[in-house]
């Protein structure tokens, strides 16, 4: 892999070109603002086409919709402690004490 040119060496290389290009009889041509490249103001058609005429777009927001009032329910029914909230807890520790209020030990326990 070679080093990267920097902006003043890629600047210099098209000075140069444009150099070359006007000493070989190269003709710069003006053209007015707002003008296009287009014959008679085509369309530009994309270089990639396989012939066969664009397909009509389906419609989703009818499906987009359902899929909304969906996820809004199941967001309630989580914040109610309904079906949506089926997520096991966490395990957690846990301190036990002896009976004279002593800290045995911590275990892990499922609640």
């Amino acid at each position: 892999m070679g080093k990267r040119q920097s902006k003043a060496e890629i600047r210099h290389e098209l000075e140069q070109q444009i150099a070359n290009y006007m000493r070989d009889g190269g003709q710069i041509h003006k053209i007015r603002p707002g003008l296009s490249g287009l014959a008679d103001g085509e369309v530009l058609h994309p270089q990639f086409s396989d012939g066969k005429p664009a397909q009509p777009r389906t419609p989703a927001m009818d499906i987009l919709a359902t899929i909304d009032a969906r996820r809004a329910q199941t967001r309630n029914a989580a914040k109610n402690g309904g079906k949506g909230a089926t997520r096991k807890p966490k395990p957690r520790k846990k301190m036990l004490y002896d009976d004279f209020g002593e800290p045995l030990r911590e275990v892990w326990v499922d609640e």
